[in-house]
């Protein structure tokens, strides 16, 4: 099967995307698998797009590991700037499994999509008991042993958890991640987040993405986080998130509306011989 695709990154974190609208074909989670494989092509998650007779385009997330992934906010970004240069258009509406999500594009391949309100009840994270969601007093532990006991609970779209620490190369994500992703406090797994405060209007991350790993960059995660400091009252309404590649403007409106801004690549066309 020969498959016509696009290769788009969002501040490094990347994507396969296919158009279904008119390519009428279902991949299987093996095949989803070997495309998000980086010894074949490589992402962090492949995007389907496909027809909506009433908005621009229905999107559907699968990370690497072949699961659906509820949300991807740098990848609504990427397919956002992808169809609007097909059409021309300045505001794109996607359909995705968390909800409808409206983009603008600014210019100079810059993206903003807003993400909607945060949700932080236990129930709506989903956590598996209830629990206050600001403070879960989860331990993680640095690499000198140090214990840090926290974690704020906070669903996008889908679940992250939020560490504040002092210092975020002092823990090993690599180790940590997959621990707390898959803790019995989260039935449907969740995204983990190490935070570092450097002033109100900034916060350095890492992040390790729920069935895909460690990630240069993750746009729910940035959300997550602004919304979580701003829970905790650690930053302004408005606060940059810096990655490895640069950072994403995450604002959060007078209806506690998350609007996320930043850079999409360019646009990449492949084959996919499956």
């Amino acid at each position: 099967m020969d498959i016509k695709a696009f290769k788009m990154d969002g501040l490094g974190n990347d994507f396969v995307i296919i158009d279904q609208r008119s390519q009428d074909f279902n991949l299987n989670e093996n095949q989803i698998i070997k495309v998000c494989d980086r010894s074949f092509i490589g992402c962090d998650q492949l995007i389907l797009i496909k027809k909506n007779k009433e908005i621009d385009a229905d999107i559907e997330f699968y990370n690497s590991d072949g699961s659906v992934s509820g949300a991807c906010g740098n990848g609504t970004r990427c397919v956002a700037d992808l169809l609007s240069k097909e059409s021309g258009k300045k505001e794109i509406t996607l359909l995705t499994a968390s909800g409808s999500l409206k983009s603008k594009i600014l210019g100079n391949n810059l993206v903003e999509t807003e993400i909607g309100v945060p949700k932080v009840n236990w129930q709506e994270i989903p956590l598996s008991k209830q629990l206050d969601t600001q403070d879960l007093k989860i331990e993680i532990v640095d690499r000198k042993n140090t214990k840090h006991i926290g974690g704020t609970a906070i669903n996008v779209g889908n679940p992250h958890i939020i560490f504040f620490v002092d210092d975020i190369e002092a823990f090993d994500l690599q180790s940590i991640g997959p621990k707390i992703e898959n803790h019995p406090l989260f039935p449907e797994k969740c995204n983990v987040t190490l935070a570092k405060v450097v002033n109100r209007n900034l916060i350095k991350v890492k992040v390790w993405e729920r069935g895909s790993g460690l990630t240069k960059a993750c746009g729910t995660a940035a959300c997550a986080t602004a919304a979580a400091a701003n829970i905790n009252n650690l930053v302004e309404k408005t606060t940059d998130i810096a990655f490895a590649l640069g950072n994403l403007t995450i604002s959060i409106d007078e209806r506690n509306s998350i609007h996320m801004k930043g850079p999409v690549s360019d646009i990449k066309n492949i084959d996919i011989k499956l």
